[in-house]
């Protein structure tokens, strides 16, 4: 049976919800309170009740006032929050006209009208775009996403009397600024603090959790799932089961074909053979081969560091002397982008540098035996046991990220696992013959 839910379905509240809804309420207790956080789980339903509250406290405290909804990109702002929001309020006693170009939701209800600006926070020049304007309110979708400087900013343009703040995110690690900042500062800041679980939404069954639980492991699955600030800590890819994720054999009938490139000159430069089939949960990939130059390598006398033109020769061998077949590669190497694209690779593009989540999707494939590594990738295999979060640089800076040692294979994998997972439709070439010998 197909399910064809419509653009808003009204389900019942949790009771975690219903508190996101009614907090700011004259009735309620913490209706002196000066903000709300609301952190935990993915899909939990807090970022749906968030903005409802949001609004809704908005149209019945105040009139022609100016508010902010920030989001890591106005993209994934009006994916995430704006288009299920305008659904809702069209199913309520409001009026929404949304100014695209402007970036700009004009809300009426009740004889009220407000403004309801959209921005994105994702890097420290974001900070310059909301700077000036004066708002009655705030709300961060995904908060640990942004810079702080950032927030700061927009926190500190709510100067009308009776504003408010509102925060929802996933977890990230212990030492993230956010979370030393301000959830543990929560009662100090005059705060509600509403900790979530995807058992909090009401609306997903027993199996869409189960397929949830199945989805991610390790540090994910203990941030996204169970809704921790947990550390990063040893082997990234402690799912990897040799017995399980190398085989010789294509496993599967190739639907596209494509290279990830994690480039260097005097550190190594990879190149690793991508088949992929399916897409979301089915996806499936197979690494069949692998370049792989190391110009500090002295073991067959002088070290050889290459440049571009020689690495553009390697690649046509790589790719079988065929140059349509689409090359993946680190956003920072803009020079053997633009020295391929010359030497006429024909769909060569930047790989999307998100390390978390390109680790997430490479986690989840190994866990689900849906990504398959050749015995020929002999470095492949060799960096992945080694491949090791960077507890120091977490503790120091909040962040994330690998040990940057023996790791170029590994970037390599993620850029190319979780560009396949997130590309644009135009990404879809057909396989018309094996890429890599």
């Amino acid at each position: 049976m197909k399910h064809s839910p419509s653009a808003f379905d009204f389900r019942p509240f949790s009771p975690k919800q219903l508190k996101v809804l009614s907090w700011w309420m004259d009735h309620s207790p913490f209706a002196r309170c000066d903000g709300i956080i609301a952190d935990g789980a993915i899909r939990s339903g807090k970022t749906l009740s968030m903005s409802l509250s949001f609004v809704t406290w908005a149209m019945q405290s105040f009139d022609g006032a100016n508010f902010a909804i920030c989001g890591k990109t106005i993209t994934s702002l009006r994916r995430n929050v704006i288009t299920p929001l305008e659904s809702m309020l069209a199913a309520l006693p409001f009026s929404c006209e949304d100014k695209r170009s402007g970036n700009l939701l004009i809300i009426s209800s009740g004889g009220h009208t407000n403004f309801f600006y959209l921005f994105g926070g994702k890097d420290e020049a974001a900070q310059d775009l909301i700077q000036g304007i004066t708002l009655a309110g705030v709300m961060f979708d995904e908060v640990a996403l942004m810079p702080e400087s950032f927030v700061n900013q927009a926190t500190a343009r709510c100067s009308v009397e009776g504003a408010k703040w509102w925060f929802n995110c996933n977890p990230e690690g212990p030492y993230h600024w956010f979370k030393t900042g301000w959830i543990d500062r929560a009662a100090e800041r005059g705060l509600v603090y509403v900790h979530f679980l995807m058992t909090d939404n009401l609306s997903l069954s027993r199996q869409t959790l189960d397929r949830y639980a199945k989805m991610f492991t390790g540090v994910f699955a203990r941030r996204f799932i169970l809704g921790e600030w947990s550390v990063a800590d040893g082997v990234i890819y402690s799912m990897f089961d040799r017995d399980a994720n190398v085989s010789p054999d294509l496993p599967f009938a190739p639907e596209r074909e494509f290279v990830a490139v994690d480039y260097g000159t005097f550190n190594p430069c990879v190149f690793l053979h991508f088949f992929a089939a399916g897409r979301g949960d089915d996806i499936r990939h197979f690494v069949d081969n692998e370049f792989y130059h190391d110009g500090r390598d002295a073991s067959l006398g002088t070290p050889v560091q290459k440049d571009d033109g020689q690495y553009s020769l390697d690649m046509l061998a790589f790719c079988g002397g065929r140059r349509d077949v689409p090359v993946i590669i680190d956003p920072s190497a803009s020079s053997f982008i633009t020295r391929l694209r010359h030497d006429g690779f024909s769909n060569v593009l930047p790989a999307r540098n998100a390390v978390a989540k390109g680790i997430s999707a490479v986690s989840t494939e190994m866990a689900a035996r849906s990504l398959i590594i050749s015995p020929a990738c002999v470095h492949t295999l060799a960096e992945i046991p080694s491949y090791i979060w960077d507890a120091r640089h977490a503790a120091s800076c909040g962040e994330d990220r690998p040990l940057k040692e023996n790791d170029h294979c590994c970037d390599a994998l993620r850029y190319g696992v979780y560009f396949d997972r997130v590309c644009h439709p135009s990404f879809r070439p057909s396989v018309t013959g094996r890429g890599a010998r």
